[in-house]
């Protein structure tokens, strides 16, 4: 399957990769796909960057793998934004990722610093998705 025909499957999709890099982008899907990971987040500005359209509740949009090919379908329950220095446990929880609040603001501190983003009031986006299909 093609990205888009990933994306004709589901009306209004877009795409997208999970992480910076390769090996991120790979450990997200499988957490996505084994059910450990139902919340993800970003810098509100890291959309605008990279031209993507912010997720919205109820619309499904194609997860990518590092070299473009669709894996996953998600479906967007629910967006809250805040602040950096304001997520917390429950949600990082439900990213399955870190072990704890303090692992995740190591990881995130590192990943927004990567991107030039970094402040501990940047403004993030929290999302809670269901996935809805596994293409691969």
């Amino acid at each position: 399957m093609t990205e888009a025909d990933a994306i004709a499957r589901y009306t209004g999709a877009s795409s997208f990769r999970f992480g910076d890099s390769r090996a991120l982008n790979a450990r997200i899907l499988d957490l996505v796909r084994q059910g450990r990971k139902t919340v993800t987040c970003d810098a509100v500005l890291n959309f605008a960057r990279r031209g993507d359209p912010l997720p919205e509740p109820g619309r499904v949009d194609i997860a990518l793998d590092w070299e473009g090919a669709p894996i996953l379908a998600i479906r967007t329950e629910d967006v809250m934004r805040m602040h950096f220095d304001a997520m917390t446990e429950d949600l990082v929880a439900a990213q399955g990722e870190f072990r704890d609040l303090a692992d995740w603001r190591e990881g995130y501190r590192a990943y927004l610093a990567r991107a030039g983003l970094f402040a501990p009031d940047v403004e993030m986006l929290v999302e809670r998705f269901t996935c809805v299909e596994v293409f691969a």
